[in-house]
């Protein structure tokens, strides 16, 4: 069972992953993104925050994988926020513990 996570919940430090009940399928365009549970929707259209969230299990933190995107500094917020936003969609979810 996931809980939803308010904007204040988010700590991108931590490590966050796609949620399993979540499907991406690449699509020109960027990526369609299916929640089984909520049968909501979704569509990413910034090929950019597609592969950042392909890589976020990949990474310590949130805050690591956008690093590692190369995405530069001055850009970093806008991609902060569209994580925030998958997170409070529980699209993205913390990485359990192991």
């Amino acid at each position: 069972m996931t809980t939803a996570v308010t904007m204040d919940d988010v700590d991108l430090s931590a490590a966050w992953t796609l949620n399993p009940s979540v499907a991406l399928r690449p699509e020109p365009f960027g990526a369609l993104l299916y929640h089984f549970g909520t049968r909501k929707l979704s569509f990413l259209k910034n090929l950019i925050v597609v592969d950042l969230v392909r890589s976020l299990a990949d990474h310590p933190s949130a805050h690591a994988a956008l690093d590692a995107s190369g995405i530069g500094a001055a850009d970093q917020p806008m991609y902060l926020d569209a994580l925030r936003s998958l997170a409070r969609s529980e699209t993205i979810v913390p990485t359990p513990a192991p």
